[in-house]
């Protein structure tokens, strides 16, 4: 591959600008982002090699749409209309099924492939692309037979030489999941960081006081809400359906601690210790 167009140029779309230019060191990377400070940083940073624009991608051999999920509704078929036959794009939204949905009867549908690595960080913008992100984690590819076989190809190659771990699921499937196991873990953090904020208006005392549990719990808050509002507004009919169990959840908890049963509070928490066992036999 020789003409690499990034769409996107912040964490997720950066990181596999740098990971791909390492691996593939003659190809020039393109960078197309709304924002103009955004392209200069991510040049300055050597993330990409060039500034680029969508009438551009017809000489691309590879396309990765890595914005947020309600932009890549509107631009996906704007990207699919100026690609050549032998280009393969791939976005890495966080839901599948609207996006899917969206260019299922696109002329070029064949030329796309939906898949959703399962890695980030916390942070955004060029300055957070890492080098080595996506190695060992798990790719989800949805819908692989509506992609060209030899287009497939190029893209299970790539993820091959990332060291990605890859998963097939059906668009559906895939949201429904994700909704538990990120979209829920994302608004717990957002809401524990405001509940702590209402509550603690002195920022010294929560700074003093926050020790690594609160710390790690509500990392994820510090991530971007531009990102996450569309990921929750195109998922909302599954992150409602968790939401409501986590909510039952937690006032089961609320019960047995007003009951003062913390024999039942030590054994729910010892159920949920298996937590530990179903990550460490994934690693």
């Amino acid at each position: 591959m020789k003409n690499i167009f990034i769409i996107g140029v912040g964490l997720i779309g950066g990181s596999f600008a740098l990971d791909i230019k390492s691996l593939y060191p003659t190809c020039t990377i393109f960078g197309i982002d709304k924002s103009e400070s955004h392209l200069e940083e991510a040049i300055a940073l050597n993330v990409i090699d060039k500034t680029a624009n969508f009438e551009d991608l017809n000489i691309a051999d590879l396309v990765i749409v890595a914005i947020p999920v309600d932009a890549t509704l509107t631009l996906l078929p704007k990207v699919l209309d100026h690609i050549a036959d032998t280009t393969i794009v791939f976005d890495v939204g966080s839901t599948k099924e609207n996006i899917c949905l969206k260019v299922k009867e696109h002329k070029n549908r064949r030329n796309y492939l939906a898949v959703h690595p399962i890695a980030g960080t916390e942070h955004s913008g060029p300055k957070a692309a890492l080098q080595g992100l996506y190695k060992n984690k798990t790719n989800i590819i949805c819908e692989v037979e509506e992609t060209a076989f030899k287009l497939q190809e190029k893209a299970l190659k790539l993820f091959t030489d990332l060291g990605m771990r890859i998963r097939y699921m059906n668009p559906k499937a895939h949201d429904t999941h994700i909704a538990y196991v990120s979209h829920l873990s994302h608004i717990s953090a957002f809401m524990l960081g405001k509940t702590v904020i209402d509550k603690e208006r002195n920022e010294r005392d929560i700074f003093d006081m926050a020790g690594s549990g609160f710390e790690s719990t509500v990392r994820l808050a510090k991530s971007s809400p531009a990102m996450w509002t569309p990921i929750f507004k195109l998922n909302k009919t599954n992150v409602i359906a968790s939401l409501d169990e986590y909510i039952e959840n937690l006032k089961h908890f609320k019960k047995m601690m007003e009951a003062e049963d913390f024999e039942a509070v030590y054994q729910e928490m010892e159920k949920t210790n298996h937590i530990k066992e179903i990550l460490n036999g994934i690693q």
